[in-house]
């Protein structure tokens, strides 16, 4: 009798199995990129603010730049967004008192050019971000595009390359990402096109684009709205430009409006589904048509965002959505579905980096992090090369229009170099701690395994100017032996386990 129960409560505990072999593909670190569109305080009063004390000589914020430094962004999306559609990047270059102010059509606002293709190109190079430029496919035109690119990637004499050089940069900036147009499927956007002319356009300006230079990445705006023709879509560009793409660019964005956590931590199969579904149509097309060159997805607009909706000249700051813990939790399951479809997601840019639907918050005199900063900057400073195909079972729940969702959101990475491991678990409990074995089927743990645990008191708690630390990072080490030991995740929290491997 007392073996039967022994036997029954082992079975039932929850656990974690790491098999060190079972590679599920490698892990781009573009996984953690970021987007600053030209809307509400991103770039006027977040990144950009020469009159600011705290800004450095470039009038950029250094404490704005000391915190994305911290979140170890490789690649940064630029200016759009719904701006794009409507951009010219020509007025954004050359002398500041020469740009031209411009009624802003996407948002609403006046735009006055005070930042523009340069001044983003040293900022990304101060934060250490490859800069991700997307060309106005809404209202311009393939020679406007094209000329972007000469502008910035043109090494000869040429006129283009030439006024670069002539507005304080002799060398090309060799911005190595393009995008070709923003959310092109969207009534909403500026020059909205029907999957036949997008598909049309995409190819006609990613030639020309990349006859000025053939080492460019292109990313095609393949979907934003889930609600239309997607499978059309994204199959008319595969069948018409494969040849031109190598990123099929996705948005989504996830919310609680109704304010029901349990549905809410459901939003792990949302961005399952939708994930597998582009690897899908991307493993057809390519079968149908003998395409035998990668496409990847980028997931080049991504967060939660469903309160802070709207924007007008008079309201300086638009879209400025406050998180809580529960949106922390959100943001830790995108990077483990990251992470497990990493094989073909290579991508991924939360948007925005600053004040708007942001991770960090400004004000005259300085900024707070936000809750979603945390399980970003831990990911982000901890995450291997290569995706581990982890196996893990745990009490269940029901939430929304799904039931029978393990508790335990987890994905694992592996370090050749530094020969360690992380494990990622997300416990979408809000009231029970889930003690759980995590096993190693080969090798040993080396040494104290680091745990990073992001939380707070209760689910809805927020970070604020007055109270910056309610949900934060608490670090400490567990003394573990060989392969195989006990850890209790805490309720409604974010844990990162890390070890050395023996």
């Amino acid at each position: 009798m007392y073996l039967r129960r022994l036997l029954g409560r082992l079975r039932s505990m929850n656990t974690i199995k790491i098999d060190l072999d079972r590679r599920s593909g490698l892990i781009d670190h573009n996984l953690f990129g970021g987007f600053a569109e030209h809307l509400g305080r991103c770039i006027y009063g977040g990144i950009y603010d020469p009159g600011s004390p705290l800004a450095d000589e470039d009038g950029l914020r250094t404490d704005v730049l000391d915190a994305l430094r911290r979140l170890k962004m490789p690649v940064m999306r630029y200016p759009g967004g719904n701006f794009v559609s409507g951009y010219r990047w020509i007025d954004g270059v050359g002398p500041v008192e020469t740009r031209p102010a411009r009624p802003e059509l996407a948002w609403g606002t006046i735009e006055p050019n005070l930042f523009g293709t340069n001044e983003f190109v040293k900022f990304c190079r101060k934060i250490n971000s490859e800069p991700y430029i997307v060309v106005n496919c809404g209202d311009g035109d393939m020679r406007e595009a094209r000329d972007w690119v000469e502008y910035c990637n043109g090494a000869q004499n040429t006129a283009l390359a030439n006024l670069r050089r002539q507005h304080g940069f002799d060398a090309p900036h060799n911005i190595k990402y393009w995008g070709i147009g923003n959310e092109v499927d969207g009534e909403w956007q500026i020059g909205y096109k029907t999957p036949q002319e997008y598909a049309r356009a995409y190819k006609e300006f990613a030639k020309v684009m990349r006859w000025v230079d053939p080492s460019i990445k292109l990313l095609a705006s393949a979907i934003s709205n889930w609600r239309t023709e997607f499978v059309e879509r994204t199959n008319l560009l595969l069948d018409q430009a494969a040849d031109y793409i190598d990123y099929l660019a996705i948005h989504w964005y996830v919310g609680n409006p109704d304010n029901d956590f349990a549905a809410y931590m459901t939003a792990s199969e949302l961005v399952e589904e939708r994930l597998s579904v582009v690897e899908g149509l991307i493993r057809a097309m390519k079968l149908q048509r003998n395409i035998h060159k990668p496409i990847a997805i980028a997931v080049d607009e991504w967060n939660v965002w469903y309160r802070a909706r709207g924007a007008t000249v008079e309201e300086h700051k638009n879209l400025e959505e406050t998180y809580n813990l529960e949106d922390a939790l959100v943001v830790a399951m995108h990077f483990n579905a990251f992470i497990r479809h990493a094989q073909m997601v290579k991508m991924a840019n939360i948007a925005q980096i600053v004040n708007v639907i942001a991770p960090i918050i400004t004000n005259p005199t300085g900024l707070f992090l936000q809750t979603i900063f945390h399980p970003f900057e831990v990911y982000s400073r901890t995450c291997g090369n290569i995706a581990l195909d982890a196996f893990w079972e745990s009490e269940t729940f029901s939430g929304g229009s799904y039931s029978g969702l393990r508790l335990l959101d987890v994905a694992a990475a592996l370090d050749e170099e530094k020969k360690s491991l992380s494990v990622y678990v997300v416990n979408r409990s809000e009231h029970d701690a889930l003690e759980t074995r995590i096993t190693l089927d080969s090798g040993q743990f080396a040494g104290p395994v680091q745990v990073h645990v992001v939380n707070g008191p209760d689910i809805q708690a927020e970070n604020s100017f007055d109270h910056p630390d309610r949900v934060s990072v608490f670090k400490t080490d567990l003394r573990v032996e060989r392969n195989s030991f006990v850890y209790t995740f805490e309720p409604h929290s974010v844990t990162v386990l890390v070890s050395a491997l023996a």
